[in-house]
């Protein structure tokens, strides 16, 4: 046995290194065969195997001479017993596992990979390897049993690459433990190996791929539904050991998100991708089961993933193309199931979730003594529930449903939803800006933010839709308007919102844009191209951010509805949100708002022509911000320095139109104040502009926003967003043609400058 112990010891070092083995590929199939009978490993003796390993010492060929070469590490360590049959019988297996991931390895050579591959291939055929490996991850020797079942799944793996007919004896054995949900490891084992092998499709780089989980599929797709049906109608509380139910939960929710993910990336039509659009109350049952947080989480997020249709994005080589072909059956299976959430919306389904609990950490949930452990909501929740409500909503309303249909579960599910996330946001969401709800909810998660902003925005772009065909009447629009911000779905708000959290950087955005990780891309042009058309109505809401931001130092939603409710009483007060059609009318609702507060607002409040002197005084385009490229050449940077220059000579021109206009209509105010405009240390804020003029308003000196607005903070972070991928596209370091997104943003800063412009 030592010396059987000792070839393939050798054996196993060349393989670790890739060598190209010598000998007649017959000749190691004689160490590889598995050292047991064909029966029940779960009752093999050690001197059963101990005696067949006895056997195969005496019978060994003499032909093998496998010298270790020089150059090999010393890998295995002799920390066992020479004649110990389990650690026999494990580096066989480790021998078995190395070979198969050198077969796939691109890095072997190709000599020593075809050596291998008849190796296996041999070793398929001259013995039953599938049944004997299925025997032995049913043994209670946990590595043992587990180094079998990933020997097994690389083995079916290669047969499905090889296009070699599986064996009926394995395929038997997981329908038989799967026909039914059963406390047996059996069951776990099962779905690993098929979980395995699935993702192991996933990652090949092959073009037949499709064909071979659709092979691989084929026997399995009455079975899945089967067990689905069998493992969630079981009660939690009947099961004495509920740990084996939750390993089959888990194991399972990694299998049905794979058979989802092949059919929207693979194309592949199968009964059993479809369990959770045809049956979707069953998982929703889990998450409502007195069961461990961690599972009711994964299980929250798997629904999130698949109305994104983001299962599997992870295991696609390379990147996922963000505009899929239109998919009828799917989109009625994704109607289906937002349904689904809606429904269970409706019936309680946020008040059963268990936000706060034990953290969640690398090092487990348990706090050691001593140490303080904060309290506070998990997040996760809340980002998953939240883009489960507004997605289902979205989807619901592309499938067709009228504008009055669409603001009445928009208003239901949203206030069950602001309502849900309330208690949980310190400091709390006041109700004068309901719109800042996303950006505090997804503040830590970039994919899942940008995700729920472009859900809002096209829930908005699609009312609107129906609103501009239906409403025609003034009023009707007002109220239309008002309802955006009501229920927390604003686009230009959480736009603001989200720039205000970056600090208006355009790095930051310049970050989202090459990155693949995020939705940004599809999101910003689809933003840009509504203000484009919806532009006053963006000016307006900076002008009310611009306003509470000098008043109070809080960031607003565009209307303040405690000064509404205030006012509630006088039903002829003009509505806040009335004026929100038009950016002329703002100083009415501004002079409402000031009669309306406890203080007068006319020390914080501007006119429009002051707002516009204030901003063009702000226009000093002298650059804080660092360039993101280096520059090979001193030309480079007097190319840019030139362009500088002239863009500071046509904003310092449109400064002083702006100044003299407004000294002109202003002059004759009787308690003018002088109000020096001393920039701040702030990288996005210019340096250059202190000159002094009058205004009829006073402002707090320390409140950068009531001297540079919000409109031209944005604008101006474009300004330098265009600026940074000007640069990236002339070292063609940009990763893609960003034309399109250029003209977006210059038509933005066109739109400003000539709205800026002093009559």
């Amino acid at each position: 046995m030592k010396a059987f112990f000792e070839v393939l010891e050798q054996l196993y070092r060349k393989v670790l290194l890739g060598a190209t083995l010598e000998n007649d590929s017959h000749d190691y199939i004689f160490y590889l065969k598995p050292a047991f009978s064909d029966q029940d490993c779960s009752t093999t003796t050690s001197s059963d195997c101990s005696n067949i390993l006895d056997v195969q010492g005496k019978h060994q060929p003499s032909s093998v001479n496998l010298a270790t070469p020089s150059v090999a590490p010393v890998c295995l360590q002799r920390h066992f017993q020479l004649n110990s049959t389990r650690e026999i019988m494990l580096l066989q297996l480790t021998v078995i596992k190395v070979m198969m991931t050198r077969i796939l390895s691109v890095e072997t050579e190709l000599h020593a990979k075809e050596k291998y591959r008849d190796i296996i291939k041999i070793l398929l055929k001259s013995s039953d390897i599938d049944s004997k490996l299925t025997c032995m991850f049913q043994n209670s020797d946990k590595l043992l049993s587990h180094m079998a079942a990933k020997c097994l799944a690389l083995l079916l793996y290669f047969q499905l690459k090889e296009k070699i007919t599986l064996r009926n004896s394995w395929i038997s054995f997981c329908q038989k433990n799967l026909s039914e949900y059963s406390e047996s490891d059996k069951v776990v084992h099962c779905l690993w190996m098929l979980t395995f092998v699935i993702k192991e499709i996933f990652k090949d780089t092959c073009s037949q791929k499709t064909e071979i989980l659709k092979q691989f599929l084929t026997p399995f797709d009455t079975i899945f539904e089967v067990f689905y049906n069998s493992l969630f109608s079981q009660h939690f509380e009947n099961h004495q050991d509920t740990s084996k139910l939750i390993n089959s939960l888990i194991c399972f929710l990694e299998l049905l998100e794979l058979l989802i993910a092949s059919r929207i990336h693979l194309k592949l039509h199968f009964t059993c991708q479809r369990m959770l659009f045809l049956k979707p109350s069953c998982v929703f049952d889990v998450i409502t089961w007195p069961i461990q947080a961690f599972v009711k989480r994964k299980f929250i997020i798997f629904i999130k993933k698949c109305l994104l249709c983001k299962v599997g994005e992870d295991l696609c080589r390379g990147s996922v193309p963000t505009f899929m072909a239109p998919d009828h059956p799917l989109d009625v299976d994704l109607l289906a199931l937002a349904d689904a959430v809606l429904q269970a919306v409706d019936l309680g389904f946020l008040r059963t979730l268990a936000v706060y609990g034990k953290p969640s950490c690398f090092g487990g949930d348990e706090v050691q003594p001593g140490c303080e452990c904060v309290p506070g909501p998990d997040h996760v929740i809340l980002r998953a529930a939240s883009l489960l409500i507004i997605r289902s909503l979205e989807i619901k309303f592309q499938n067709g449903a009228s504008a009055n249909e669409m603001k009445v579960d928009l208003q239901r599910f949203m206030s069950e939803l602001l309502t849900f996330l309330k208690p949980h946001l310190q400091p709390s969401l006041q109700s004068h800006n309901l719109c800042e709800w996303l950006s505090r909810v997804f503040i830590e998660q970039d994919d899942d933010m940008l995700e729920a902003a472009k859900t809002a925005m096209g829930i908005y772009l699609k009312l609107t839709r129906e609103c501009e065909a239906t409403e025609s009447l003034i009023q009707e629009k007002e109220m239309w308007n008002h309802h955006t911000h009501e229920n927390g779905y604003n686009p230009h708000c959480i736009f603001l919102f989200l720039l205000k959290n970056i600090g208006f950087d355009s790095t930051v955005l310049l970050d989202f844009l090459i990155s693949s990780e995020t939705c940004f891309l599809e999101y910003f042009v689809r933003y840009l191209k509504l203000l484009q058309k919806d532009w006053d109505n963006f000016f307006t809401i900076c002008k009310y951010f611009d306003i509470t931001e000098s008043k109070y130092n809080v960031n607003i939603c565009c209307c303040i509805s405690s000064l509404v409710q205030d006012r509630s009483s006088n039903q002829t007060e003009p509505s806040p949100l009335a004026v929100l059609g038009n950016h002329r009318d703002a100083h009415a609702w501004v002079s409402w708002a000031s009669e309306a507060s406890s203080e007068p607002l006319n020390h914080a409040v501007m006119s429009e022509e002051a707002q516009a002197t204030l901003q063009a005084n702000s226009l000093s385009p002298q650059r804080t911000s660092q360039s993101l490229v280096d520059y090979e050449t001193s030309d480079d940077s007097e190319e840019e320095s030139t362009d500088q220059r002239l863009a500071n000579s046509r904003l310092t021109s449109l400064h002083q139109e702006a100044m003299k206009k407004i000294q002109d209509t202003i002059g004759t105010s009787r308690d003018k104040k002088e109000l020096s405009l001393e920039s701040q240390s702030r990288s996005l804020v210019p340096k250059e502009s202190n000159t002094p003029f009058s205004v009829d308003c006073d402002i707090g000196p320390n409140n950068i926003a009531s001297k540079v607005g919000i409109s031209y903070r944005t604008v101006k972070c474009f300004e330098e967003l265009q600026g940074a991928i000007y640069r990236l596209r002339k070292k063609n370091l940009f990763p893609y043609n960003p034309t399109a997104l250029l003209k977006l943003l210059k038509h933005i800063e066109t739109i400003y400058n000539r709205s800026m412009t002093p009559l």
